[in-house]
């Protein structure tokens, strides 16, 4: 081979490896744009979540939405916003207020020893019952128009028993047994009451509720949520000086066993209810 071909082909080697080289460098640098631009729109994608995470942390809750709805009174109410439940014979010439809580354990334990009793008064007409339901458990404090959030279930049960109470007020007693008995109601600390399938369930055991469409669809639709939001601001604004539950009031006045609790047994309960009636 001449010095020439050697120098040719030498220069050619040169060549070819420069090429290979502007070809490997072009490859390096598409793919640091394509890395670049692949992590710009990752950047863009999680700033995209992150401001659809912040506008839904601050969209306002079902129930926050419900504060300003218009309110539907179930029937069989009476008063503003139908806050007014008045259930007895029209005879009975004093009325006892009913303080109460869905969620409250210890409304649950009433209900369970005392119901009966005062189902009893109510149908000999002995008195007749004011209920008002309240929603704290549920962290609520509507007199200052605060949702609060330790759950749902207190007023998700209010607005299911004014769908019964719009069929009856026997629906409506018998459905309240119903969430406060053993068998159905919840510890504090679970909110099953949230569920409207749950609260359905439970009303299965009510003749007058049991496959009531109307009552179904009332649940499902939140038909009287608004009005669950009123009760419980009568509730919180209430000028009895009632704070807890259950709690009970005859003539403006608390009734309270011997150890100023509220009455939690039957000889409790004719006790001081028998007394207010003789006042």
């Amino acid at each position: 081979m001449s010095k020439r071909n050697s120098q040719a082909a030498k220069t050619a080697a040169r060549e070819r490896l420069r090429q290979e080289r502007e070809r490997q460098a072009k490859r390096a640098k598409a793919k640091r744009q394509a890395i670049v631009a692949g992590s710009v729109v990752v950047v863009l994608a999680a700033a995209g979540g992150i401001g659809y995470a912040v506008v839904q942390a601050n969209k306002p809750s079902h129930w926050e939405a419900v504060k300003d709805d218009k309110v539907v009174a179930p029937a069989h109410t009476s008063g503003k916003d139908g806050t007014t439940v008045v259930i007895g014979k029209a005879s009975a010439k004093k009325t006892l207020k009913v303080y109460e809580d869905p969620r409250c354990p210890v409304c649950a334990s009433f209900e369970q020893v005392v119901g009966s009793t005062v189902k009893k008064d109510i149908d000999d007409g002995k008195f007749k019952i004011q209920y008002i339901g309240g929603t704290f458990i549920d962290g609520d404090s509507l007199g200052k128009g605060q949702i609060g959030s330790r759950g749902e279930g207190s007023k998700n049960a209010m607005a299911a028993m004014g769908a019964a109470l719009n069929v009856s007020d026997e629906a409506f007693l018998e459905y309240k047994t119903a969430l406060y008995s053993k068998k159905w109601h919840p510890e504090e600390t679970s909110d099953k009451f949230k569920s409207d399938d749950y609260l359905i369930k439970v009303a299965q055991t009510v003749p007058a509720l049991k496959n009531n469409k109307t009552f179904q669809s009332d649940v499902k639709s939140g038909k009287y949520d608004a009005w669950a939001l009123a009760m419980s601001k009568t509730w919180d604004t209430n000028k009895d000086g009632v704070t807890g539950t259950p709690s009970f009031v005859m003539d403006g006045k608390q009734l309270k066993a011997s150890d100023g609790n509220p009455p939690m047994t039957v000889a409790d309960f004719n006790s001081v209810v028998g007394a207010a009636l003789k006042a």
